[in-house]
């Protein structure tokens, strides 16, 4: 095999950054999380303050996911189309795939699935991050404001989707850069679900309930009305469930990483 010449291999090594899901940096701050709209599980609107972390501006292709894990699960193919059919178990493998390829700490024990936020690696946002970040300071219905007639421009829902998954980054993003956080999958989060958790969450980073059945999906799919594809809108199911006619071809995610002050490096 030839050398690479200098030049040749700073070229490949800026492809290969390149080819990283690209990601934002959430900062620090306080948001009212949940919604009086948004159905008895979303209540009461509480404080909540949130560390930084960076968060993937795009939901997990199907390609970053192939490339990582070495199989495509998704029912509608396309390199740059959201991965789906993803169970919890799944999303969390990945993440530790994608730590251990960064050569950062992973943040699950595949054994119990239990997460260590103290790592340096990837992992499921928490249910309050994931909030804070698809409102982007905002507290309207949705990042872009309070009409359902309007989502149609910012998301791929029900009314506009066709029935199928789009690549991904093909609406506007948020006010933070992130994109599809309304519609195109339902996005995994790290928290096992509760519906009366706001009643008794702490203010600082709440990371859901110590146990539970099912685990949070947030942000609707193309398969849901409008009302499930706002900021607050709460859903969940078992983290692995081995039926896909079960409704994982609506299920996908996105990663995120505690910042440097969070998580050591």
């Amino acid at each position: 095999m030839k050398k690479l010449s200098a030049a040749l291999l700073l070229a490949w090594v800026a492809g290969a950054a390149a080819a990283e899901p690209a990601m934002v940096l959430i900062p620090a701050g306080d948001f009212m999380m949940g919604s009086e709209q948004a159905g008895e599980d979303a209540k009461p609107v509480h404080k909540v303050s949130v560390s930084a972390f960076y968060m993937d501006t795009n939901e997990v292709t199907q390609k970053s996911y192939e490339d990582l894990m070495g199989v495509n699960i998704s029912k509608f193919e396309g390199d740059d189309n959201p991965v789906e059919q993803v169970r919890w178990t799944q999303a969390a493998r990945y993440c530790n795939a994608r730590s251990r390829a960064g050569k950062l700490m992973p943040c699950y024990d595949e054994k119990t699935w239990a997460c260590d936020f103290s790592a340096n690696g990837y992992r499921l946002p928490t249910e309050a991050e994931w909030e804070y970040a698809c409102r982007a300071g905002t507290q309207t219905a949705y990042s872009f404001g309070d009409e359902p007639q309007k989502l149609g421009s910012f998301g791929w829902f029900r009314g506009n989707s066709s029935k199928t998954t789009h690549a991904v980054a093909t609406k506007p993003a948020n006010p933070w850069n992130l994109r599809d956080m309304h519609g195109n999958v339902a996005e995994w989060c790290n928290d096992f679900y509760a519906a009366d958790y706001y009643r008794s969450s702490p203010a600082k980073d709440p990371r859901g309930p110590e146990r539970g059945v099912k685990r949070v999906i947030r942000g609707g799919s193309w398969n849901s009305p409008p009302e499930q594809c706002t900021s607050a809108a709460r859903a969940a199911d078992a983290p692995s469930l081995p039926d896909v006619c079960l409704g994982y071809d609506v299920y996908g995610f996105r990663c995120v990483r505690s910042a440097a002050e969070t998580a050591g490096k």
